[in-house]
């Protein structure tokens, strides 16, 4: 897609078919994997599939939708929101300018604040499977060798050419994703800081991949969000990204010696076969729905916490 996509239509387009209220959302949210039951806490919800959208692909990977989500979430008059049910990967074939182009519509639409959730595999064996990890840094191997989002000429002259990401997660949003675990009473283990590294996929990592992951400061790994952060920072928008850890990435202490066990084969003593670990997508789609109510409700606690945030506004 040329990286000056018709934003112009794609604005039009929305402002044409959303009531006045809901067009100017405040906060953006992106959906991963089962995690789009987060529109169900939406009031006067209006959804916008993403084919009657110039410029947008469509999402081809189970458990997510295809459609921007608007509407109301809060308290009292409510927050207005939009959210992506469904987001685009570079394993799914999409160019770079095609991954990030909603969240440069969402930036046009005056969002400022963007809370982005994906599921991950753990590389960090203290955390475990259902936590909820508040992401601190990231480690993106596509990034450093020839795969970035900003490859390319600029999109607009206000657009710094070489972007600083030290800065790319906002302290003041983890906070308040910490300070609404405390509201909603969540023992003290549901959440976690980390480092999500970013691998291209579709394959789940080898464990000579996770070790070096791990062994590099990764606590989480999975295939999507750091374009969108990337971007979201480009136009200026305040960051917060929360992995829901999906598995275990398998990382075996030693590996399996199929010498050690034709030798013993051969010297006619049994052989107990270890069992074979292995990550599925079906895996990943489940927790995100046993855990779709705590992500929910965590959600909608911070979109809340957001506008009382003086430093967000």
């Amino acid at each position: 897609m040329d990286p000056h996509a018709p934003l112009l239509q794609t604005l039009q387009t929305l402002t044409s078919v959303l009531p006045e209220k809901l067009q100017r959302p405040r906060i953006g949210i992106v959906c991963g994997s089962g995690l789009s039951g987060l529109v169900e806490s939406f009031r006067e919800v209006e959804m916008v599939p993403y084919e009657n959208l110039p410029g947008f692909a469509r999402s081809t990977v189970s458990g997510h939708k295809s459609a921007l989500a608007f509407g109301l979430l809060g308290e009292g008059e409510g927050v207005p929101v939009v959210a992506m049910l469904g987001r685009f990967h570079r394993y799914e074939g999409h160019d770079f300018p095609t991954i990030v182009y909603p969240i440069r519509v969402m930036a046009r639409l005056g969002v400022k604040n963007i809370i982005i959730t994906n599921a991950a595999g753990s590389l960090n064996p203290s955390i475990p499977v259902g936590t909820i990890v508040v992401i601190q840094d990231h480690l993106a191997l596509p990034n450093m060798t020839g795969s970035n989002p900003l490859l390319g000429p600029p999109t607009s002259p206000s657009h710094a050419r070489f972007l600083p990401l030290s800065d790319a997660y906002s302290p003041s949003l983890r906070r308040l994703a910490f300070l609404s675990a405390h509201k909603l009473a969540l023992p003290r283990e549901a959440l976690a800081e980390g480092t999500y590294a970013w691998v291209c996929g579709p394959t789940y990592e080898t464990p000579a991949e996770g070790r070096m992951l791990r062994h590099a400061g990764a606590d989480v790994v999975g295939m999507s969000t750091v374009p969108e952060v990337v971007v979201a920072r480009e136009e200026g928008m305040n960051v917060l990204v929360m992995s829901l850890v999906t598995n275990f990435v398998v990382i075996p202490e030693r590996y399996r010696s199929i010498r050690d066990e034709v030798e013993a084969e051969l010297l006619g003593k049994k052989i107990e076969l270890p069992k074979e670990d292995v990550v599925s997508h079906d895996e990943v789609l489940a927790v995100g729905r046993q855990k779709a109510e705590v992500m929910k409700k965590l959600v909608g606690s911070i979109v809340e916490l957001i506008p009382t945030a003086p430093d967000l506004q």
